[in-house]
């Protein structure tokens, strides 16, 4: 993530962000069709296109209709009716369709009462950056979140009443240096754990990831960086720009619609998930954090611990005492969890330090420059729906900030190697999603101010997340228990 300084290059056309601009892009790119996508409760992207001689002003004035009981966390059926509304500021030329195609991101309301759907995500992250504006305490926050993922040349599962399994392969796994394939083996795979430089052949996706990056840049997202990541079988991380709250999860649903389409263009699939492979790294969403306000950093303090502010150090403390509850919003998965565990990289323990990847906030040392002074929280992950994680983890920042809540002393020392008893003076993270969900359920007044997220979100969330997943993965019996069990 660097510095807010720096300016984007390379965008796609796109609309200026009125509605007019998003007419006039649909005459100079020869749009055909236009469509409408928006987010549902989990975090996926859902959609539907129009003709583009369908496409009319009142369209973003009044709306357009869709079934809102057949998304997941949103309506009943006996209220299903709800308008979607069109952010002109959105329009680019759709990357993934072949048909020139109008992409618009849209915001949700009831077209009962006419106002903002109040378990629409995209909606939670604007009222968090209405909320921020009126504390007076800063007017911009800039989020940048580093998603890791990988790339599989198959996956395949099923369950059912009798079975039940999984499979993923990859030519790049280190478990294929022993097969024939084709009747040649040309060697050069990263071995577990190593995935992390090695140029090519053992890095064999550079041009697939190449070719990501520059469709990212044609719609408009700026990257800084590519690269394989630490775990073998196709592992990889592409860097965004920093960005403002409700912008930057914007441009996260992008980067993944765009890296599951080039990959599925490829013969490959693409993988969010926190921990798919067995005893290798995971993939992680590193969120970089900052306050601005009038244009001036509010994190650095030149005789600070690591150059921070007080201001940061406080919201290091509001993101430390609500890291529980965070991360039904941030880790919000039962896979989740086989992430969040000693050994591989994992943040799990509850404390800050300067460069250190084995706490929960790391600061930051690549430069000493006071706008380039931000925090890192490490233990949100790719899976996270990130209009409602980033939401929150303003709303937990900004509470340390108004509270002025002490992180504590920096833990600068390696974490994975203190002993036993210096350990269990460390808090950790919870160690399962319905722990996450239980902290939350204690603990979420502080997402309540201002509006920001309601009462009726978050009970549909943990409603959501225990019937569907907890309960759902709790009552399946485990392919290893006949591992261990078969013979008792």
């Amino acid at each position: 993530m660097a510095t807010p300084a720096a300016k984007t290059k390379g965008a796609a056309p796109k609309a200026g962000g009125d509605v007019q601009s998003v007419f006039q892009l649909c005459s100079r790119q020869g749009i055909k069709i236009v469509d409408f996508k928006f987010v549902d409760l989990p975090g996926m992207w859902q959609h539907f296109s129009i003709p583009v001689g369908e496409l009319s002003e009142d369209i973003f004035n009044e709306g357009i209709g869709f079934d809102g009981s057949s998304i997941r966390g949103f309506q009943v059926i006996n209220e299903s009716d709800m308008l979607l509304f069109p952010d002109p500021s959105t329009a680019i030329v759709d990357p993934a369709c072949s048909i020139p195609t109008l992409s618009l991101i849209c915001d949700v309301k009831d077209p009962i009462t006419g106002k903002p759907y109040g378990r629409d995500p995209r909606r939670v992250a604007l009222n968090a950056e209405a909320y921020l504006k009126s504390t007076g305490i800063a007017d911009t926050a800039y989020f940048g979140p580093e998603v890791e993922f990988f790339l599989f040349d198959s996956l395949r599962f099923d369950y059912n009443q009798h079975s039940g399994y999984f499979y993923v392969d990859s030519d790049e796994g280190i478990w294929n240096s022993g097969q024939n394939g084709t009747g040649k083996n040309l060697g050069y795979r990263p071995r577990y754990k190593e995935g992390y430089f090695p140029v090519p052949p053992s890095d064999s996706l550079q041009d697939i990831r190449s070719e990501i990056v520059l469709k990212m840049i044609e719609a408009g997202i700026h990257i800084e960086v590519h690269h394989h990541e630490v775990a073998t079988a196709g592992q990889n991380e592409i860097d965004m720009r920093f960005g403002t709250l409700t912008r930057m999860a914007d441009q996260v649903l992008l980067y993944k619609y765009i890296i599951r389409n080039v990959a599925k263009a490829h013969g490959k699939v693409a993988n969010f998930m926190p921990k798919p492979l067995f005893q290798d790294n995971g993939s992680g969403m590193h969120v970089h954090q900052s306050l601005w306000k009038n244009g001036s950093t509010l994190m650095y303090d030149k005789n600070g611990y690591s150059l921070l502010s007080q201001t940061a150090l406080h919201y290091i403390g509001g993101l430390i005492k609500h890291s529980a509850a965070l991360l039904a919003f941030c880790a919000p998965t039962t896979n989740s969890y086989r992430r969040l565990v000693p050994g591989y990289e994992a943040p799990v323990n509850l404390v800050y330090s300067q460069r250190n990847r084995s706490a929960a906030v790391r600061i930051p040392t690549y430069s000493t420059s006071p706008k380039a002074k931000r925090l890192e929280y490490r233990c949100p992950d790719p899976s996270a729906n990130p209009y409602l994680a980033f939401s929150a983890l303003l709303m937990a920042g900004l509470d340390g900030v108004q509270n002025k809540i002490d992180p504590g002393k920096p833990h600068d020392m390696d974490l994975f190697e203190l002993s036993a008893k210096e350990l269990s003076k460390i808090k950790t993270v919870p160690g399962s999603l319905d722990e996450s969900l239980t902290a939350l359920e204690k603990d979420h007044d502080f997402l309540l101010k201002g509006g920001v997220f309601t009462e009726g979100l978050i009970e549909t969330w943990i409603e959501y997340k225990r019937k569907k997943e907890v309960d759902a993965v709790r009552l399946r019996p485990h392919p290893y228990e006949f591992y261990l069990y078969n013979d008792i």
